[in-house]
């Protein structure tokens, strides 16, 4: 009897995070669909993972910012019963003051980090449980939680991917379905380019290569982590993190203020 066949959407495939995601999941037995706007590049890789693997690697070129290619992307998370993972890993960087930014250039941004994101995982969710199996990684980055001065849209989009996941892991507790939020560090790629911070800024301790990232955020899946930070050398100081948040929330609505802010 044959093994039913299993398939992976990888978006931003064609480099760093999404390529190195590529060739793991094949070497796990997916089959993979490919998604980035640079259609050599993707073309190029599925044949390497294919020619290596024997897996079925397809090439969806798509520009996730624009409305057509972003609804012909979610239709196919839609409708094709095979997928069973999605790692929503394509993402734009950019860091300046907020001051003075053109809109044109956070717009964009918010519309690849937030608004595709949250679409194709509202996409892909309806099929996935309907299986009763399946898989979301949604790539978010230390910045969510290191918030720099010039970071203030690429940290806010990455601490929506955040808290988007941490809601959705709330949603689905009783579903077979996982999801994992994974907050890289600094990561060497193409990412930088253009960035408006330079990778060399960074000592060489401080990066990491995107096939290690993946490993270890792929080690923390295998876990049962909900978030993995692949630097963090001991898993309890995020738990400690956690902790801390939650013993805000009894306190968070109350009927009357705070004994500090009435006279």
């Amino acid at each position: 009897m044959s093994t039913p066949r299993k398939s992976a959407v990888i978006t931003g495939a064609s480099a760093g995070l999404g390529a190195a995601y590529a060739q793991r999941l094949a070497d796990r037995g997916y089959d993979l669909v490919l998604v980035a706007r640079n259609a050599s590049r993707l073309e190029t890789l599925a044949t390497a993972i294919a020619s290596r693997t024997g897996r079925k690697v397809e090439v969806l070129a798509a520009d996730l910012t624009d409305e057509a290619q972003l609804s012909a992307v979610e239709d196919r998370l839609r409708t094709d019963e095979s997928i069973e993972a999605l790692i929503n890993n394509a993402g734009g960087s950019g860091f300046a003051p907020l001051n003075g930014l053109a809109p044109s250039a956070f717009g964009a941004l918010i519309a690849l980090n937030v608004t595709s994101l949250t679409r194709l995982t509202a996409a892909v969710l309806p099929g996935l449980t309907a299986r009763g199996r399946g898989t979301i990684v949604n790539v978010s980055s230390a910045l969510a939680l290191n918030i720099l001065p010039v970071s203030a849209v690429y940290s806010g989009t990455k601490s929506y991917v955040l808290t988007l996941t941490q809601a959705l892991q709330q949603e689905l507790a009783e579903s077979p379905v996982t999801v994992q939020a994974v907050l890289p560090g600094a990561v060497r790629t193409e990412f930088w380019e253009g960035s408006g911070i330079e990778l060399s800024a960074f000592p060489d301790e401080w990066v990491m290569t995107a096939e290690d990232v993946v490993d270890a955020a792929l080690a923390g899946l295998d876990a049962g982590e909900p978030v993995t930070i692949p630097s963090l050398p001991d898993i309890s100081d995020w738990e400690a993190f956690e902790k801390a948040r939650q013993t805000l929330v009894p306190n968070l609505s109350r009927s009357t203020p705070a004994n500090r802010y009435r006279g």
